[in-house]
């Protein structure tokens, strides 16, 4: 199979440096580049976390100014090690959330819902896997 692995997640914004702040600040990403797309009209940033050749955040600024409520990705999802402290730490950022209680999968993987600075729903995930 020539596919390797998911390369990046498209989010559109509203303000491309607010989302690029929300999402170095808050979550801990670094912004890897922000570029103007063919269509002038649309600009790019792309993040990642620090070291990891991972999957990458692309953030998208000019394609669409009426997002639905949730964003256009139903949600991303951050792995935690501790879910807790993690929601600790955002309370304190101000943060949105959506769930008021963590839920917990039959396999005892935990998780909540909070909310990005377009409405996107923006997961914490704390696995047993």
């Amino acid at each position: 199979m020539a596919i390797k692995k998911l390369e990046h997640v498209g989010v559109m914004v509203k303000d491309l440096d607010t989302s690029i702040a929300f999402y170095t600040e808050v979550i801990g990403m670094e912004c890897l580049g922000k570029l103007v797309h063919t269509n002038p009209a649309i600009t790019l940033a792309f993040l990642g976390f620090a070291g990891s050749k991972e999957t990458e955040l692309e953030l998208i600024q000019g394609y669409n100014d009426t997002l639905p409520g949730e964003g256009v990705v139903h949600h991303l999802a951050f792995a935690v090690g501790n879910l807790d402290e993690e929601i600790k730490r955002l309370k304190q950022l101000n943060v949105i959330f959506i769930d008021t209680e963590i839920t917990t999968l039959p396999n005892g993987s935990r998780y909540i819902f909070f909310k990005g600075p377009d409405g996107e729903w923006l997961e914490l995930f704390e696995s047993t896997r």
